[in-house]
C-alpha cells in the first residue's frame, strides 16, 4: 500500500504543478507594445559605432540595471513553463511506466482508478436493485412492502429508499390498503389499476359472499370448502390472505373457529359489488 500512497502523492504534485504553472502563465503581464520595441531598436541603430567598443564599465548605470531586470524577467517567465513541463513529464513517466511494467500498472490502477470504480459500482448496484424492484412489481402488481422486501431479500431501509426514489421519479405508484402499503408500476392502465386496488375477486370474492350470508355466526372452513368446492390447501391460502388484509376474522377463540366478515370486509364487499355493477352498466 506504500506504493499506492506514493503514486497518489506523486500524481497530486504533478497535477498541482501543471495547474500552478498554467495559472501563472495566464496571470503574466502582457509584453511591451510593438511600437516601444521598434523605438528602442531605432535608438540602438542610431548610436555611434564607437559606443559599441566601450566596455561595460563605461555604460550608464541605467543600462546595466535594465539588463539585470531583463535577466530576472526571463527567469520568472521560465518558472511557470518549467512547472507545466515538469508536471507533464511526471504524468508521462507514470503512463510510460504503466505500459512497460505490469507491477507499476497495477499500482497505478489501484491508486487512481479504484475510487472512481467504487463510486461507479455503487451507482450500478443502485440501478440493478431498482431494476429488480421494477421487474418484480411488473410481475406482482399490488404487492405490499413487506412481501416485496422479503421476496427480493432486501433490508427495510434499502427497500424504502429505492421505492421512495422510484416513486419520486414517477416509475412507481403506491396506496394504502388497511395496515399495508401496496406498490405497482405507474404504466398500468386505469382498468388494471382499478382491479389491483380492489383485489377481491375470483375465489376470495366468493368466500366473502359466502361469509356475508352467514352473518356474525360465520362458517367453519370445512363448510366454506364444501360450498365452493375447492381444496383445503387453497381455502387455507385465501383465508390467510383475507385475514392479513383484515377482511375476515375468527368468530371465536377456539382452535378451529368459524370465520366471518370484519367491518372492513363488509365495506370491501360492498365496494366490489358497486364496482361490478358500474362495469356491467358501462
Amino acid at each position: 500500500m506504500d506504493g499506492v500512497s506514493a503514486v497518489r502523492a506523486y500524481t497530486l504534485l504533478a497535477v498541482l504543478a501543471i495547474v500552478a504553472g498554467g495559472w501563472m502563465l495566464n496571470e503574466a503581464p502582457e509584453p511591451d507594445l510593438i511600437e516601444d520595441e521598434m523605438d528602442t531598436f531605432a535608438e540602438i541603430e542610431a548610436a555611434p559605432a564607437s559606443a559599441e567598443d566601450d566596455s561595460g564599465a563605461d555604460q550608464p548605470m541605467e543600462t546595466r540595471k535594465g539588463g539585470e531586470e531583463e535577466e530576472k524577467s526571463d527567469s520568472s517567465d521560465n518558472l511557470p513553463t518549467g512547472l507545466v513541463a515538469g508536471g507533464g513529464a511526471a504524468l508521462g513517466s507514470l503512463a510510460v511506466g504503466s505500459i512497460l511494467f505490469e507491477a507499476m500498472r497495477v499500482t497505478v490502477l489501484i491508486a487512481l482508478a479504484t475510487p472512481l470504480l467504487a463510486r461507479m459500482k455503487a451507482n450500478r448496484d443502485d440501478m440493478l436493485t431498482r431494476g429488480r424492484i421494477l421487474g418484480y412489481l411488473e410481475a406482482n402488481a399490488g404487492i405490499h412492502f413487506s412481501a416485496l422486501r422479503d421476496a427480493l431479500g432486501l433490508a427495510n431501509g434499502v427497500t424504502a429508499y429505492h421505492l421512495h426514489t422510484l416513486e419520486g421519479q414517477g416509475e412507481v405508484i403506491s396506496w394504502r390498503d388497511g395496515k399495508l402499503r401496496r406498490y405497482a408500476i405507474s404504466s398500468l392502465s386505469k382498468e388494471e389499476l382499478s382491479r389491483i386496488r380492489n383485489p377481491i375477486g375470483g375465489t376470495r370474492l366468493a368466500i366473502l359472499e359466502v361469509l356475508a350470508d352467514s352473518g356474525q355466526i360465520g362458517l367453519k372452513g370445512s363448510d366454506i370448502q364444501t360450498k365452493l368446492q375447492i381444496s383445503r390447501q387453497l381455502l387455507s391460502h385465501h383465508l390467510s390472505e383475507l385475514k392479513t388484509a383484515e377482511l375476515v376474522e375468527p368468530a371465536s377463540e377456539s382452535r378451529r373457529p368459524n370465520w366471518r366478515l370484519s367491518s372492513v370486509g363488509l365495506e370491501t364487499l360492498s365496494s366490489s359489488r358497486e364496482l361490478a355493477r358500474s362495469e356491467a352498466a358501462g
